[in-house]
């Protein structure tokens, strides 16, 4: 899978959040999050700085053991004018807790994978930084720029986590959805640099699978990463040719079934 610069994940995971915090402040603590129904930009904003300073003292502690994962949960601010500040150290404490001595260190990894774990979190914190900022943005009405290079990178994560051991044992009825009998998919950005912007999926009867590069596929969908990642995410239609760029050859029905099944409880 190909990953982001550890520093430059880092960098992203404090301007995402930034741009999330002015965007979250514009829009007001009550107004809706329409790519993220059922919420408040003030639940967007506490889910957000939560996390951080609990990732954060996942990785400070070096926590390697499940049962000894933080119970207790950041407070956020009472007073929206403090969301600035509140979501900046958050921030700054999540990519501070990921240095480079912390990516090779013992540390839980929530997905189960291979990868060590702070540097599942670290994805896991740019992800929900610049995810999230992209529902602060559409909250507020303002544009959500995402560099091709940071969305392809959420793009591999975000099938990294559909596809591992703990998306089998805890979101089964996805995990059960998505299997197949050989049915493939495959995402093609349009902006990445050569060999990093190409995504295979493969549904088989044990789970679905997927790795980078190209294939013969019953449905290629196309465009630029960033709509791509939104289009994973369920941000933007999967149809949006006008706005996003997006293009499908193939099976239309097979991608509305994959993302219609994929979807993270977290929005």
């Amino acid at each position: 899978m190909t990953e982001l610069n550890a520093e430059r994940a880092r960098q992203a995971i404090v301007e995402h959040t930034r741009r999330l915090a002015e965007s979250a402040t514009a829009a007001g603590p009550d107004a809706t999050v329409p790519t993220n129904p059922g919420w408040t930009v003030t639940e967007l904003v506490e889910h957000v700085g939560r996390s951080q300073h609990w990732v954060a003292e996942i990785i400070e502690r070096r926590i390697t053991d499940p049962t000894r994962l933080p119970t207790e949960m950041a407070v956020p601010p009472a007073d929206p004018r403090e969301w600035q500040a509140w979501l900046s150290e958050s921030a700054q404490r999540v990519a501070s807790a990921c240095s480079d001595d912390a990516l090779t260190a013992p540390v839980f990894n929530a997905a189960g994978d291979k990868r060590p774990g702070a540097r599942f979190w670290l994805s896991s914190a740019l992800n929900e930084a610049v995810v999230h900022g992209f529902d602060a943005a559409a909250a507020a009405d303002r544009p959500a720029d995402i560099d091709a290079d940071i969305a392809a990178a959420l793009i591999g994560n975000h099938l990294a986590m559909l596809t591992s051991p703990t998306w089998e044992m805890q979101r089964s009825e996805s995990a059960h959805a998505i299997r197949g009998t050989g049915q493939t998919l495959q995402w093609l950005a349009t902006d990445t640099a050569e060999g990093t912007g190409a995504w295979f999926v493969e549904r088989r009867p044990d789970g679905a699978r997927w790795q980078p590069g190209t294939g013969r596929a019953d449905v290629t969908v196309t465009g630029p990463a960033r709509s791509l990642l939104l289009t994973l995410t369920r941000r933007i239609p999967l149809t949006a040719r006008d706005t996003a760029g997006i293009t499908v050859d193939g099976d239309l029905d097979l991608a509305r079934h994959w993302l219609d099944h994929t979807a993270h409880v977290s929005g």
